[in-house]
């Protein structure tokens, strides 16, 4: 999976006073835990947009003060009006440790059901996924070569070989239903066959 190395100064004071300065100079306040020991940090909001405003995941490769940790975002906290990162928690990876990363869904071929006429509905864009850091997959291809209309693609279908999909198994991921054009069509035949 990609990385993307992110930089971040150690905090000493931790409080709404010090995350509101914070803030203020562009910078996002952060913690790392999931290791032998929590850190308290802040990030760069410029550097945090190729992370955190794209359908991809990525690993990161945080730097605190001169100490390298691998890590993956676990929360978020957005502004509700202006859509500013308020607050990022990190987990950090132990390459032992299974972790759950939701992993984006990408589509490949051509329905036979669309070219017919069909509409493609895609349900899932991403799946949740348990598996070693290493063995965590970039994407989830998802084959739309066999999918006539009225026909789906559900998770139970996904089979990945070293990592497990925990979303329900019956949940539809991508499905082809009939379009408007498509069922006038069939009831015009209908009609006239009549």
């Amino acid at each position: 999976m990609k990385s993307i190395a992110i930089s971040g100064s150690l905090r000493e004071n931790v409080g709404k006073r010090d995350a509101k300065e914070l803030r203020y100079e562009g910078k996002v306040p952060a913690v790392l835990y999931g290791g032998k020991k929590q850190y308290h940090f802040a990030v760069s909001a410029a550097d945090l947009k190729s992370l955190v405003y794209t359908p991809d995941v990525h690993f990161v490769d945080l730097d605190l003060d001169g100490q390298k940790f691998k890590a993956i975002i676990q929360e978020m906290q957005f502004h509700p009006l202006n859509d500013l990162i308020r607050h990022i928690d990190f987990l950090e990876l132990d390459d032992k440790k299974e972790v759950v990363m939701n992993i984006p869904v990408s589509l490949t071929g051509t329905s036979p059901g669309v070219r017919s006429g069909g509409k493609l509905i895609q349900k899932l864009r991403k799946l949740r996924v348990k598996a070693l850091p290493n063995d965590i997959p970039q994407e989830i291809e998802v084959s739309l070569n066999a999918l006539e209309v009225g026909k789906s693609v559900r998770v139970e279908e996904i089979k990945l070989s070293k990592a497990k999909v925990l979303n329900n198994g019956d949940d539809t991921i991508v499905s082809v239903g009939m379009s408007r054009a498509l069922r006038q069509a069939e009831q015009d035949a209908k009609a006239a066959g009549k």
